[in-house]
């Protein structure tokens, strides 16, 4: 028995060395195991008859490698790895793609955790809070997101339908990728997600991304001669895809800051806001700072702040301005001043009631 337990322990110590995905000589593994290179040969055919894929390669430079197989075999993991394994599950249990695999992988990582082990990890327990304003969108498919990873992995074009199944080219209007025209972020592109209905978009797919809860797939448009940003969850792909293609450069090379540019309306190569204004507020800066997202508080006293920050559109600026319910004093630009008093002459008629012109479905008083 004791045979056995010294042979077990030093197949792991020789899989632990071959999972560092390097390259060992016979003579260094026997070296650093204590063994002969006999038995490192012997423990080789032990490791492959238990489904571990182990390489030799002959020659001066050659050795062994562990390589990927058809299954996936045991792996070892020091303390703080499985620590580390153990709350990146428990953070994605609660994503709708993979919410499901994550929760059972991290109940099959416990179980075989040492007790020292578990009790760190019940002691770490992590609830995943989902942002204010990320959007709820249909789970995407692991199956869908392994063959996106896939065709950007191999640079192959890939074809699909875009959109709502059961909606026709009404309910593609909230299906519209992302415009490149600044202004219209969150918006569709109707036009065009109406004209596209039953033809299959045609793209390079070059990165696939998580926003706010939402999987997205950032590729280049080939009918459109752009880049877009797709939403995974109603992307369906058509077969077969290819041919290959050489990746376009990404504006910025920052596939981050790209995605970030476009949601703020940019083209995507700069993650600042294509508006952005200076406001004093009749607030205290501690009041203001919670809500101010990325702008920038500066305190002018107890009762009065500086607020600089930025948006898609002047007017979305002033309207977000307006929700702190205090004195507002324009610093700049005059955009931003113009925004306030084409919001004001509008806020102004809604407040004067109903004109005797009332629109057409909508009863005089």
């Amino acid at each position: 028995m004791r045979s056995m337990q010294k042979t077990s322990a030093r197949l792991l110590a020789l899989l632990s060395l071959l999972q560092t995905h390097r390259d060992w000589s016979g003579d260094d593994l026997a070296g650093r195991l204590g063994i002969t290179p006999r038995t490192v040969r012997r423990d080789i055919d032990r490791l492959r008859e238990l489904g571990y894929p182990v390489r030799a390669s002959k020659g001066p430079s050659g050795g062994y490698r562990l390589d990927a197989g058809a299954h996936l075999p045991p792996l070892l993991f020091d303390d703080g790895q499985a620590v580390a394994l153990a709350l990146a599950l428990q953070s994605a249990a609660t994503d709708e793609t993979i919410g499901e695999d994550a929760a059972r992988a991290l109940v099959a990582v416990r179980q075989v955790m040492p007790s020292r082990l578990r009790r760190r990890i019940d002691t770490l327990r992590v609830t995943a809070v989902r942002p204010p304003g990320a959007g709820s969108a249909s789970p995407v498919g692991t199956q869908l997101l392994a063959e996106l990873g896939r065709v950007i992995h191999a640079c192959e074009e890939l074809r699909f339908d875009y959109g709502d199944d059961t909606a026709g080219a009404a309910g593609a209007v909230g299906a519209a990728d992302v415009s490149r025209a600044p202004g219209a972020v969150g918006a569709a592109d109707v036009s065009r997600a109406a004209g596209a209905v039953g033809r299959p978009r045609r793209v390079e797919p070059h990165h696939l991304v998580t926003w706010r809860g939402r999987w997205y797939l950032v590729a280049w448009d080939l009918d459109r001669d752009d880049w877009r940003t797709f939403r995974a969850d109603r992307i369906r792909p058509r077969t077969p895809t290819g041919p290959r293609f050489t990746p376009r450069d990404l504006p910025g090379e920052d596939v981050a800051a790209f995605v970030a540019g476009r949601f703020r309306g940019t083209d995507g190569s700069t993650t600042d806001w294509p508006c952005r204004g200076e406001v004093v507020l009749g607030l205290p800066a501690e009041v203001v700072a919670p809500f101010a997202r990325d702008g920038i508080v500066e305190e002018l006293g107890p009762d009065r702040c500086r607020l600089t920050l930025g948006s898609w559109s002047w007017t979305g600026l002033a309207t977000t301005i307006g929700h702190f319910d205090a004195d507002v004093q324009v610093i700049g630009p005059p955009e931003l001043t113009s925004a306030f008093a084409e919001l004001a002459a509008r806020y102004a008629a809604a407040a004067a009631g109903p004109s005797q012109a009332s629109p057409e479905g909508i009863p005089a008083p």
